[in-house]
């Protein structure tokens, strides 16, 4: 059995009621960190949320969040244009990464300003394994792109990332908590082994090795 949150530490989500909750099967064993392309390291995972691929859709727009685009030649040069002309693209696609064994089933974002350059931004893959109520996790890596590059490998613009990762866990959580859209949500401790590490692109991040599980329920 896992304690529901009742922490209300600055920056870190507040709201839920105590309580206890069995963990999703999905979380044994589960994957710490996404993947390139290359099978090099990734982003970190530090999010999860319990629900169907409609619920998970209906809590992020609730939360003010917006669905990624595909990668594409048209949506990489739209990318390419409106960072360079400060145009907002609410909808940016986001880079490719992997966990068990395939790229992101879905991706979203929050922008920060009037241009890409900026956002918050979440990845998702989708587990196979369900719970008691039928549910699938959906293990996310959630972080801030902070500023642009243009790839050297790829051609592509890419994006760095700010290295507190656990304020964009939290971000996205308060978020789907002050939407109404969480029943409730619970950490599993120590999922991480390092407080540190560095992503594909050479990202410095650091966290304080917790995952934020978040129960959805959008009937609310």
């Amino acid at each position: 059995m896992v304690m529901w949150s009742a922490s209300q530490a600055e920056d870190t989500p507040s709201g839920t009621q105590e309580g206890t909750i069995d963990g999703h099967p999905a979380l044994i064993n589960s994957p710490t960190h996404t993947t390139t392309s290359s099978g090099h390291i990734g982003d970190a995972i530090n999010v999860a949320f319990i629900g169907s691929e409609k619920e998970l859709h209906h809590m992020l727009s609730a939360s003010g969040w917006y669905a990624a685009d595909p990668i594409t030649s048209k949506t990489s040069f739209r990318i390419a244009a409106d960072v360079v002309l400060r145009k907002p693209y609410p909808h940016a696609p986001v880079s490719n990464l992997y966990l068990w064994g395939r790229k992101q089933d879905a991706a979203f974002e929050q922008p920060v300003g009037n241009s890409p350059k900026q956002r918050h931004h979440v990845r998702f893959w989708q587990s196979h394994k369900v719970d008691s109520n039928s549910k699938p996790l959906w293990l996310g890596a959630a972080t801030y792109d902070e500023r642009v590059e243009l790839s050297r490998t790829t051609g592509r613009i890419t994006h760095k990332i700010a290295p507190n990762i656990d304020q964009e866990r939290n971000k996205l959580v308060n978020d789907a908590i002050a939407a109404g859209k969480l029943h409730g949500y619970y950490w599993v401790e120590q999922f991480h082994q390092l407080a540190k590490g560095k992503n594909g692109g050479g990202d410095p991040y650091f966290t304080d090795r917790r995952l934020a599980v978040g129960v959805i329920d959008i009937r609310r």
